[in-house]
This record gives C-alpha cells, structure tokens and sequence, in this order.
C-alpha cells in the first residue's frame, strides 16, 4: 500500500502487536487474472513458529466458495484494521484542510492449506487465547465429541507472511497541534478517543 515515509511504523515488535489485539481482518485474493477479487472477514492469528518466518492462522466455513479458488502456494492480502478518526483543521493553529487518521497494517503471504490435525491445534490455541479473560473459560479439550464434529464445517489454512507494512498516519509533522488535537479527539467516540491514546505513544520506530 502507499505509505508516507513519516506515516510509516517500522517497529516490528509494536506493528506484530496491533495484528495480534486486532486479530479479525480481511482475506483478500484474485479468483484469477482480471477477475474481481474475493474478500472474507475472518479472525487471524499471528504466530512465530520454531524458525524465523511468522504465520497467520485462520479458517472458513466450508460453505464458503471462497477457499474453493484458492491454490496452494498462492499469494494472498491480508488487512488489519485499527482505530480512524476524522481530524478537523480547525483545531489547527494554521488554516489547512481537514484529514483522516488512522492506523491500518497490510500482510502480504503464501496461502496453505491445513489438515486436520493443525486445523485443531490452531483452533484449540485461538480458543484458549479469547477465554483467557472470562470468568468461566471454556476449552476444546472438555466439549463432547458430538459438537467437535462442527469441526468437519471449516477449513484451516496458513498464511506464510513475506511481507508487512504498517500506516500510522496521527498527525506528524503537526505537533505542535497535537495538544489540541488529541483534546478535542477525546470528546468524541471511542475510535477518535484511541486515536488519542496513539498519537501520545512514542517510539514508533
């Protein structure tokens, strides 16, 4: 995607953070040359294996025609949304046009098709990892067979990453309006409130 040098973050450790806390993103891939591309909305796992690669885990629902064209070995897109405000060039202290910030983060990797064996294992970590914050937890390993067979209805897949790039794009170069900015952001809704909380965050680099 096209990133502004000053908006881009290249802190791997904070950029594999925010796929991580937001987790549901969208599969993207071409059916094929000049068709129209595929998207699904889908949870997926970023995880660091026993080598250097990084991988995304994830599922369909079988039912889903979009798995069906998609190859092995084929090069996917992966976008990972986080918070977006609208910035009014009011609260600047010189006259500009109003803008957007955001943060959004980009995947680019190599689809792979799970067995069943991985699909479970990929299932029972996501589980774990959500019901980590309930009061009762609940687990895969304490279901009954019989609704484990829901596992049949989906397909696991990994995404090898070969790429990732991250927009940050919270008002630099205005610094000397972030005082305001940030002030006026957090009188709005929760997205506007964490854009805040992000542009008070150093070290992005």
């Amino acid at each position: 995607m096209y990133i502004p040098p000053v908006y881009k973050n290249t802190n791997a450790e904070q950029v594999r953070t925010f796929i991580r806390e937001n987790a549901f993103g969208i599969l993207i891939s071409a059916e094929k040359e000049g068709a129209a591309p595929l998207a699904t909305h889908l949870p997926l796992e970023l995880e660091k294996e026993s080598g250097p690669e990084l991988y995304l885990y994830g599922h369909f629902a079988r039912a889903n025609p979009h798995w069906k064209n998609l190859k092995e070995g084929q090069e996917v897109l992966c976008i990972f949304n986080g918070p977006h405000s609208y910035v009014s060039s009011s609260w600047y202290q010189d006259e500009e046009v109003p803008t957007w910030n955001y943060i959004s983060v980009q995947v680019r990797g190599v689809y792979q098709q799970l067995d069943e064996e991985a699909l479970l294992a990929s299932l029972h970590r996501m589980v774990d990892k959500y019901e980590k914050g309930s009061a009762e937890p609940v687990s895969l390993h304490d279901m009954s067979e019989k609704t484990m067979r829901q596992i049949r209805g989906i397909v696991g897949f990994r995404i090898r990453i070969t790429q990732i790039e991250a927009a940050y794009k919270l008002s630099q170069g205005r610094e000397a309006d972030h005082p305001r900015i940030v002030e006026e952001l957090n009188k709005r809704g929760s997205n506007s409130r964490a854009i805040a909380r992000a542009m008070g965050k150093k070290n992005l680099d």
